[in-house]
């Protein structure tokens, strides 16, 4: 009988021990189906916390680009009519030649925010769907943003508006990379654009420098001098346009750093550097 009871009661302790571990995998089981929830809940906030950064950057730089091919085309555009209309009656070839230079302002206006516009809604194929001005002209490629490559035609185009520019190139010129190339070309371009648009006659001198590590370059424009009365001091802080902003941004996101400030003597100056180790 003594085993009977040993047995029974070894068949209760076990039996026992199996609903206590019943019991607790139950509850092991539902703690991790509450932590991959609360997981699962989080990975969707921080998703979405991402895809709100990434479409605010996105915004910011859409808003960079516009400005950079808005502002310099219609600033060109804008001289240069000016300069037609002044010389019209008595000067009708350089009236002529004014006006071409406002029709390719906006041609070349138009073509960029092709490439933006065609960037943001590619067609199916990855080509851009408009087909430009005239039917035997070539769609308009996804090409590349410009770079220090095309400084000189955007030096002519500014020479020809009216404000002569000089460039100094100095170091080993090589391939940069490209957000460093645009990077570099933006800033000549919207000091230029400043330059020419606030300007007060004078010239202006564009140095880019090709160091080891970085890669300088500063923009110099002559003007009225603040020290001689010669000027009014602006009212506003220095450097709080967009355009300067933006060109802040930019450089910052290369770890280099941007200086815009009028100058004692006269005029405006634009310096920047932009590390080429961190590229």
């Amino acid at each position: 009988m003594w085993e009977t009871k040993v047995l029974v009661a070894a068949l209760g302790v076990a039996g026992a021990a199996v609903i206590c571990l019943a019991v607790a995998l139950v509850r092991t089981r539902a703690r991790w189906q509450r932590a991959v929830g609360e997981r699962g809940w989080l990975l969707e906030r921080e998703r979405e916390s991402a895809a709100q950064v990434a479409v605010a950057a996105e915004r910011d730089r859409i808003a960079r680009e516009l400005h950079d091919i808005v502002s310099h085309n219609v600033s060109l555009m804008v001289v240069q009519a000016g300069a037609a209309r002044e010389v019209l009656a008595t000067m009708p070839d350089e009236a002529t030649a004014a006006l071409r230079a406002v029709e390719d302002a906006g041609r070349g206006a138009m073509t960029e925010l092709r490439h933006l516009l065609g960037v943001l809604a590619p067609s199916p194929d990855g080509s851009d769907a408009d087909p430009g001005p005239s039917p035997a002209a070539p769609a308009a490629d996804l090409t590349p943003q410009p770079g220090l490559d095309r400084l000189g035609a955007l030096v002519d185009r500014i020479s020809f508006a009216g404000l002569p520019v000089e460039v100094r190139i100095s170091g080993e010129v090589r391939p940069l990379p490209d957000g460093v190339d645009v990077t570099a070309y933006r800033i000549v371009q919207e000091a230029l654009t400043n330059a020419l648009r606030h300007g007060d006659g004078g010239k202006a001198e564009v140095t880019v420098r090709y160091a080891d590590r970085a890669l300088r370059v500063e923009v110099l424009n002559t003007g009225p001098s603040v020290l001689t009365g010669d000027a009014p001091v602006p009212r506003s802080r220095e450097g709080t346009g967009r355009g300067l902003l933006g060109l802040r941004e930019r450089v910052a996101v290369y770890g280099g750093d941007l200086d815009a400030r009028r100058r004692l003597g006269g005029g405006y100056r634009v310096r920047a550097r932009i590390p080429l180790d961190r590229a």
